[in-house]
């Protein structure tokens, strides 16, 4: 498990999209925050962040190695997961514990390799229209216990939320009319 945090804290050094937006960090947990505002209306973002998760999430951060088998069934209890072919199997990534289209989207979980530690966390998704367009917010807050601490992976957690929001605002921005 320690390796494959190295592993992704060093890739993501050398990432364009790694920016820390590091709220908080502690032994005990951390949140993280990314903004971006994108020329697309809330409805056409909204309709891609929730229906079209392969066209924006990085297939580096799915378990499959294929954004293909990411999926989201997008209301209350509904469920932010994924395809395993290589087993047969399945991931469940985060869960949808609050629900308002168009606005807000709540979910509890961990995601990659927080799940096989003693750790949870609270993931927020809020679209805002803007005088320049839409803002798009990703929250992340996670609490557990890991060896060594939580403080020392939050810039690596921190900078695949990045990634994502920027691979989405890529996305939504080339299919925005005008």
């Amino acid at each position: 498990m320690r390796v494959q945090l190295t592993v992704l804290a060093a890739l993501l050094l050398l990432s364009p999209f790694a920016r820390a937006e590091v709220l908080e960090a502690g032994d005990g947990g951390f949140s993280v925050r990314n903004s971006v505002t994108v020329k697309a209306t809330p409805e056409e973002v909204w309709a891609t962040m929730t229906g079209q998760i392969a066209q924006w999430w990085h297939p580096d951060h799915s378990w499959s190695a294929d954004a293909g088998n990411l999926y989201m069934d997008a209301k209350l209890g509904g469920c932010f997961c994924e395809h395993l072919p290589a087993t047969g199997g399945s991931v469940e990534h985060l869960r949808i514990i609050y629900f308002s289209p168009g606005q807000e989207i709540r979910f509890d979980g961990a995601l990659g390799p927080l799940q096989g530690m003693a750790t949870g966390g609270r993931m927020i998704w809020t679209i805002e229209s803007t005088g320049e367009g839409t803002r798009v917010t990703f929250t992340y807050k996670v609490h557990g216990w890991a060896e060594g601490g939580l403080a020392g992976i939050a810039p690596a957690v921190d900078g695949v939320i990045r990634q994502q929001l920027e691979r989405l605002a890529e996305r939504v921005d080339s299919t925005a009319p005008g």
